[in-house]
């Protein structure tokens, strides 16, 4: 049995908004952007090469926008591992994306925690390699 989370569904406020800060921001892939209809569209964004993609969801009523910024009550939410942490970090600082931390060096890696346009939380993650 071969199994995949193939995506995570991220509730936004508008589409293009979000494309630009995924896509222009954080330099992931627009993957799909089929119209359905009624003004929704089937939009999906990703790391190039990476297995997981973020549907990004437009809210459709009052309920669901509440919760824009906060799927999580305020935890970290999602965790974009990175080959090297100080080029990604470096890179997202110069396009304004929002650390609410320095790096720190953990026990599984070095990491900080950012914010992406609407206030969810993300760990920018290099994990530690194994030795020789």
């Amino acid at each position: 049995m071969n199994r995949t989370i193939a995506g995570v569904a991220l509730l936004v406020a508008d589409y293009d908004e979000a494309i630009a800060f995924y896509v222009g921001k954080l330099g992931f892939s627009l993957l799909d952007d089929t119209p359905l209809g009624d003004g929704k569209r089937w939009v999906r964004v990703g790391p190039a090469g990476g297995a997981t993609a973020l549907l990004l969801a437009r809210a459709d009523d009052p309920d669901q926008a509440a919760h824009i910024g906060d799927q999580t009550g305020g935890r970290v939410f999602l965790f974009l591992e990175t080959d090297d942490f100080a080029r990604d970090h470096a890179l997202f600082s110069q396009r304004d994306v929002r650390f609410l931390e320095k790096p720190r060096f953990e026990a599984y890696g070095t990491v900080a925690v950012f914010e992406d346009l609407y206030g969810n939380r993300w760990d920018l993650i290099e994990p530690k390699r194994a030795g020789p």
